[in-house]
């Protein structure tokens, strides 16, 4: 493998800092809409058959994006270092393995639990994060045998209790704990093909690029066209079939999450190896690929109808367009030192998995004390600022544990 690069991946790039505490304050802020009523429709997801894309249907993609964006940084690093290609593999698969873990414990709770259960949703929820950090926290580095030793235990606690949680989970319908991974296995998978492909191709964007496109096409092959053109796929076998279990195998899909990683991968290379210190050809290059995907979500539009839920192609290209167009505005802020007003969301950026873990803390202590909030502030404008006012809790109380080392790392 080809271990050298031209560009300096070492230091950190502000805008992607500054883009993934913003994607993710937006997610607490648009997952909180569960408990608050008459939300603008342009905020909320569409619903299944809609051609609309609301806020709320740009937000997961966008931090696949993102992931896609930090794979670079976060590989050359480690070689930089003096890592191996071999070590580097393990810890792409430790933290894909990591993130599947807390996926399908996620995912099996959206049902709620079984009454025959002996402990309530709240009691999963906070034994759960209780679990996910001591297991995963960052525990500071020590010589000290009996600092390690206790890590160990708390580890080895965390297991515990997640063995008990999988073992005695029945949810409504009487179903044990099963492997649906969710939105953090939805992002380890495309995390660990792009992460893989990477590896293996680096900075070669003559592999990269054709593999993007690879993606694109499985998705527009196999996304239902609108009524207009016969309302099917492209690409349409009897189930099942080879094609369709082999992408399921894969855990490609249809092909659009995992070209959203790709993709912010292929971006965050580029504007690193090439572009680093030509500003003016930096930014022929990203308002032309603004141009280019805002076209191809016009013209793809016409064919497949622009939906989250169906994943289409058209979804892919304009929220594509929308992410380069607001990391470069971030960008742009950072660079010229007038992006101060966001370090207050910035440890969303730093300490993202636990910010994404805490408001199930949150909803377990309302499940268990039954506090319920005043009508007047959970619909309209109050229900919004309701929402508003939560993100920014959970992105305080990430600060706070964050100062006393407790933060998930994987």
């Amino acid at each position: 493998m080809n271990n050298t690069l031209k560009a300096d991946f070492t230091q950190r790039d502000a805008g992607i800092d500054f883009l993934r505490a913003l994607t993710m304050f937006i997610m607490i802020f648009v997952n909180d809409f569960w408990k608050i009523h008459d939300v603008p429709h342009w905020l909320e997801h569409a619903a299944f058959g809609e051609d609309f894309m609301g806020l709320a249907d740009v937000v997961f993609p966008a931090f696949l994006f993102v992931v896609g964006m930090s794979i670079p940084f976060a590989i050359e690093r480690r070689y930089s270092k003096g890592l191996s290609a071999e070590s580097t593999i393990g810890h792409i698969l430790t933290r894909t393995f990591a993130l599947l873990v807390m996926g399908a414990f996620i995912t099996n709770s959206e049902a709620r639990l079984s009454p025959d259960v002996s402990y309530k949703i709240g009691v999963y929820w906070i034994l759960m994060v209780t679990a996910f950090l001591l297991v995963w926290n960052n525990y500071p580095r020590t010589d000290s045998r009996n600092r390690k030793i206790l890590f160990s235990i708390l580890k080895t606690a965390g297991v515990i209790i997640l063995f008990y949680l999988a073992v005695t989970f029945r949810n409504p319908k009487g179903g044990v704990f099963a492997a649906h991974w969710g939105i953090l296995g939805s992002i380890g998978w495309a995390y660990l093909i792009c992460a893989m492909i990477y590896i293996f191709t680096r900075d070669r964007l003559k592999y990269l690029i054709p593999v993007w496109f690879a993606f694109v096409i499985i998705c527009i092959l196999g996304s239902r066209m609108n009524e207009t053109w016969g309302g099917t796929a492209i690409l349409q076998f009897p189930r099942p079939n080879f094609y369709n279990d082999m992408l399921n195998v894969l855990h490609i899909g249809n092909g659009a999450l995992v070209s959203f990683t790709m993709g912010g991968l292929i971006f965050s290379l580029i504007n690193a190896k090439y572009l680093n210190h030509d500003n003016r050809k930096k930014m022929i290059y990203l308002i032309s690929s603004v141009i280019i995907f805002v076209l191809a979500g016009y013209i793809s539009r016409k064919f497949w109808i622009l939906s989250k839920i169906s994943a289409t192609p058209p979804w892919i290209f304009y929220v594509t367009a929308i992410v380069i167009v607001v990391y470069t505005l971030l960008k742009c802020l950072a660079d010229i030192g007038k992006a101060g007003w966001l370090n207050i969301i910035k440890p969303a950026g730093t300490a993202t998995l636990t910010c994404y873990m805490i408001p199930y803390v949150s909803y377990g202590l309302a499940d268990l004390t039954g506090i319920v909030l005043p009508d007047w502030f959970t619909h309209g404008f109050m229900g919004l600022v309701n929402c508003f006012c939560f993100a920014l809790l959970i992105i305080g109380i990430t600060w706070l544990l964050e100062k006393i080392n407790i933060k998930l790392k994987i």
